[in-house]
């Protein structure tokens, strides 16, 4: 990480935030990336140059965005399994069998919350794709979860007085807690949905 830094410190605001865009679009392709960390990062160095909050957050939202968007294509194309493999390896058929139960009943809003589940959120847009999602709604879906979450993250980096190792050690514990409250509202949600469905029969 301390390369990433370095490198971030020698960017002008304009280039910066093209790099920000760059590294929450491949993040879509290629989960390993520490993509929160570099976007927070990114942002904390906008907030001492001349960069703004909006500028920082547009740019990592737009890039995700368009990855994820770019992966819906390709699983529409081509189907999700071989994107799977690529994205997760033998864990890919586990997190596609679960991501496909929630879909099964929830719809859209499975989606909406998998994105925040690591291991399962890289899975969404060729997921969303290869079943027929239609375009606009899966966006939708994606691209709010990505402000929400993107938005938490670049605040946090704009805001924060902290050095970049201690920026770094909080973006991951409220990466962990946004992705425990997302289980807990599927877990709600799967309860209330056999509840439902017991009373019905």
């Amino acid at each position: 990480m301390q390369g990433i830094y370095d490198w971030l410190v020698s960017l002008p605001p304009g280039l910066l935030y093209l790099a920000l865009a760059a590294v929450a679009a491949v993040e879509n392709f290629f989960p390993p990336v520490p993509a929160d960390t570099v976007v927070a990062l990114g942002s904390f160095l906008a907030a001492r140059g001349q960069g703004t909050f909006v500028g920082a957050l547009l740019a990592t939202w737009l890039g995700n965005v368009s990855g994820a968007m770019i992966m819906y294509g390709l699983g529409r194309r081509y189907g999700a399994e071989r994107l799977e493999r690529r994205l997760m390896g033998d864990k890919g058929a586990v997190a596609e069998a679960r991501l496909e139960k929630l879909y099964g009943r929830y719809g859209l809003g499975a989606l909406f919350l998998s994105r925040f589940i690591p291991g399962v959120r890289a899975l969404v847009p060729p997921f969303a794709g290869a079943l027929r999602v239609p375009a606009l709604r899966a966006g939708v879906a994606m691209g709010t979860a990505s402000l929400i979450w993107y938005g938490l993250v670049s605040w946090i980096g704009f805001r924060a007085g902290a050095d970049w190792h201690k920026l770094s050690a909080m973006i991951a514990r409220y990466g962990k807690e946004l992705a425990i409250g997302a289980v807990v509202i599927i877990v709600i949600g799967a309860i209330i949905w056999r509840v439902r469905t017991r009373k019905t029969r």
